[in-house]
């Protein structure tokens, strides 16, 4: 399907759903239609959407901020995998009761949003599998186990928004939360300090070996450096041999990673690698950003055909977060990590050529559709361009979750 008109036509944004595990359980897609007026047609929506999540595929929630366009949505028989976000006053409104119940009987997850102004109908309640509760508006916070009723669970198992700390990530567990909606990478440094964690052995000898391929060693010492830890040799191979990187050939040893790859595409590898190396459960969502971020970064400059500046933007993306991997400024991390010099100026300065980029990515993470509007005029990107790469990045990164 020609997916064109509705890449121009709307704005995306993306946040994972974190279980009680820290695992990316689902992946939430906000559509912004840019003309309210006149809703994009929501064939075209799904064809965009069955790309990244087809029918036998992963699981992704719509957030469809259009009232046309969402009632077009429940009407359109989605596939079973693509969970339906319904705000309360159309979960309360009679004229959808019969599109709701489809949509259930065909084994779509509803969820409904915002607290009820008026009452849902009896026949559409059991046909949510759960509620989305934004923090700021959680009657829970407050109690104490002292004072809450002991009947006072909730209806339907709930799905906790608004949450950006692993401070509030954890609360909203304790409170009984299913999955929250969010990265909670704000307090992810000062959490891993409180517990006394640092940077794990896997990860030093990741960057040990990052140095190494970027000094263009002999590959006789990188396999040296990698033999001290067998476990990080299965996952480059596991990562080098999915279906993301698109090789033809399978590759089965280091030595055969280097000769196929050569090192500015190993160099590639291992910064994917080292954002998913870490052993603590609650820096898990931040690895998981950080693949997502290079994925997009380097998807925004593909028809540019400069392929160094997209293998640059793809590290930039993936080593966004390792300040807070390693528990330091990026001034004194990239001492000891080289990066090209575009790279440290982004990470470092927040200046240089790939800044107005990385604008755009936290745009589309925080779902904001005025910065989206923004980043894109900034960089003279079309939304359609914008859009694609958004879709693109996400199919990469489901092929590797």
């Amino acid at each position: 399907m020609n997916d064109t008109n509705i890449l121009g036509q709307v704005a995306l944004g993306y946040s994972p759903f974190i279980d009680k595990s820290r695992a990316v359980s689902a992946t939430r897609l906000t559509v912004f239609p840019l003309r309210p007026e006149s809703p994009p047609d929501v064939a075209q929506l799904l064809g965009a959407v069955g790309n990244v999540w087809p029918a036998d595929g992963g699981r992704a929630s719509l957030n469809v901020l259009n009232e046309g366009l969402l009632g077009d949505l429940m009407k359109a028989e989605p596939s079973p995998n693509l969970m339906v976000e319904v705000p309360s006053f159309m979960a309360s409104d009679p004229a959808n009761v019969e599109a709701l119940q489809a949509l259930h009987k065909a084994g779509n997850t509803l969820l409904i949003k915002g607290r009820p102004v008026k009452e849902v109908p009896r026949e559409v309640l059991h046909c949510f599998t759960y509620s989305i509760v934004d923090l700021s508006e959680d009657r829970r916070i407050n109690e104490t186990a002292a004072t809450a009723p002991t009947n006072m669970g909730r209806s339907i198992p709930h799905v906790q928004s608004g949450v950006r700390t692993l401070v509030e990530m954890e609360g909203s567990f304790n409170r009984g939360a299913a999955a929250v909606l969010g990265w909670p990478i704000d307090d992810a440094i000062n959490e891993s300090q409180s517990k006394g964690k640092a940077a794990s052995a896997d990860l030093q000898v990741i960057v040990e070996l990052i140095q190494r391929v970027d000094a263009q060693e002999p590959i006789e010492r990188l396999e040296a450096t990698l033999k001290r830890d067998p476990s990080l040799a299965f996952k480059l191979m596991r990562y080098i041999n999915s279906p993301a990187f698109g090789l033809r050939v399978e590759i089965s040893s280091f030595r055969h990673a280097i000769m196929m790859l050569g090192y500015q595409r190993l160099k590639r590898w291992l910064a994917l690698l080292l954002s998913t190396a870490g052993k603590d459960s609650n820096m898990k969502p931040v690895m998981f950003a950080a693949v997502r971020r290079g994925l997009l970064m380097e998807e925004l400059v593909r028809s540019s055909g400069d392929e160094e500046m997209r293998n640059e933007m793809f590290i930039c993306g993936v080593f966004s977060l390792l300040d807070r991997m390693f528990q330091q400024p990026f001034s004194e991390l990239l001492k000891t990590i080289p990066v090209p010099e575009r790279v440290y100026q982004a990470l470092v300065d927040n200046t240089g050529p790939y800044q107005p980029y990385f604008n755009v990515v936290q745009a589309v993470e925080n779902e904001s559709l005025f910065d989206f509007r923004a980043a894109a005029d900034a960089l003279m990107l079309s939304v359609s361009e914008i859009n694609r790469s958004v879709l693109t990045a996400l199919t990469s990164a489901s092929q590797i979750e």
